[in-house]
């Protein structure tokens, strides 16, 4: 899992690469995990407080973005974001985010 941290003051946005920067075309060379398939819902959650806040997020059909705001000093929170595909397919991947100050 990707740790990292984050101000409490800060307003950042966190996000992954579903085709892991590949073509997204279904090819050999594509090592991506969609493999020509596409995104076609995206949600995110936050576990560990309530003080770290999903402002907004938003996806195309292979990324999805987050915007954290919030957190309490020296607090480790779980950001996990949900998808699923235009073949039905669903997956989940997480990353922690520790509030510290700078």
């Amino acid at each position: 899992m990707i740790q990292l941290t984050k101000d409490p003051g800060a307003v950042l946005n966190y996000g992954f690469d579903w085709a892991d920067g590949g073509a997204n075309d279904g090819a050999t060379s594509d090592t991506g995990w969609l493999q020509s398939d596409t995104i076609t819902a995206s949600t995110w959650a936050v576990s560990g407080g309530t003080s770290l806040v999903i402002d907004s997020d938003t996806n195309d059909t292979t990324t999805t973005t987050v915007v954290l705001s919030g957190g309490t000093a020296n607090e480790t929170y779980t950001v996990t974001n949900h998808i699923t595909t235009a073949a039905g397919y669903e997956d989940e991947r997480s990353i922690q985010v520790k509030a510290q100050q700078k």
